[in-house]
């Protein structure tokens, strides 16, 4: 698992910088001053979303390069879902911010994202999204026919989960249903279809980002009583931590599931027990007064994503 970073005050953060971005990151040091409210508002300086985007995608691709007897995954459509995955991340926080500008505001954590403190205007954020989106949409256009239709069907988790806050304390399930969807596309983009085994992968991911977003939501707990935001740690209450290992246990036996009707060998076995015990431990660590470990716990999942995404892949070459 990669260092962690290491928490600092807000007094600490350069000017604009925000509390979940890690502190060495590029974006508050390297990048010209007048980029980065725009690279801020594409969270270019948190890669944490991308990767949680990106990675049901090439778990999807790995275990149908099992299914089909390749030695790995077709590298076009990984480096395609990688730069899919940034621009779609990209669009879905410009999307998200315009709307929650006001909601933004309420909250500590995000009252200085860039639309909810000014620093840029909503037109200038609506001209990067219709930029972002239609990178998005180049990418998706390069798969077959089938995964274009899919992806497009993908459009309606995106656009209606920022309403989702306001109306249900299940925000994060509306996030997995969004951010799973690689687990179809994936499958789909190496075979033109879908069978069981990709569909279980997305519900698999949706269950594990229902638990890694709920870790996350830990954060702004006491803010989003004040504003009158819902979500799954506010519903849990001191539930949190069993419900979240409950999720990670579906995700898990999910996985199980789609191993074995894959045919998947002793390296991608041994890959999701990893998996499951990086989960567990996540789990054990919750605290409900520690948001400082709630973001390092969500940060974490991209490691426990490239077990799976990494053993996957050495399965389908060793076992040939």
């Amino acid at each position: 698992m990669a260092p962690l970073e290491p928490d600092v005050s807000a007094q600490d953060l350069p000017k604009g910088s925000l509390p979940d971005a890690a502190p060495s990151n590029w974006v508050d040091h390297w990048a010209p001053e007048a980029w980065r409210p725009l690279l801020r508002l594409v969270r270019i300086d948190r890669p944490i979303g991308w990767w949680l985007l990106l990675l049901p995608c090439w778990w999807s691709s790995a275990l149908a390069s099992v299914a089909t007897g390749q030695p790995y995954p077709d590298p076009l459509h990984l480096l395609l879902f990688l730069v899919g995955a940034i621009a779609m991340r990209g669009a879905g926080c410009v999307y998200n911010d315009i709307i929650d500008r006001d909601l933004d505001r309420m909250v500590t954590r995000t009252r200085n994202r860039p639309l909810a403190s000014g620093a840029v205007s909503v037109k200038a954020a609506l001209v990067l999204l219709a930029a972002l989106a239609g990178i998005g949409l180049l990418v998706l256009l390069s798969f077959n026919r089938f995964s274009v239709i899919l992806g497009f069907c993908s459009l309606v988790p995106i656009l209606i989960y920022p309403f989702m806050k306001r109306l249900t304390s299940w925000p994060q399930a509306v996030l997995g249903l969004a951010f799973a969807w690689g687990g179809l596309i994936g499958w789909s983009a190496a075979t033109g279809s879908l069978t069981l085994a990709p569909c279980l992968v997305y519900l698999a991911a949706i269950f594990w980002t229902i638990g890694y977003d709920t870790i996350y939501a830990i954060q702004d707990f006491d803010d989003d009583s004040v504003a009158g935001i819902r979500s799954t740690p506010r519903l849990f209450g001191a539930w949190t931590q069993i419900m979240v290992g409950l999720f990670f246990i579906l995700a898990i036996a999910v996985l199980i599931w789609a191993y074995a009707i894959t045919g998947t060998g002793l390296i991608a076995r041994a890959g999701l027990a990893a998996f499951a015990l990086h989960l567990g431990w996540q789990v054990l660590k919750i605290n409900l007064k520690n948001p400082a470990m709630a973001l390092r716990l969500f940060r974490s999942n991209r490691d426990a994503g490239l077990i799976l995404f990494l053993t996957l892949s050495g399965d389908a070459l060793f076992r040939l």
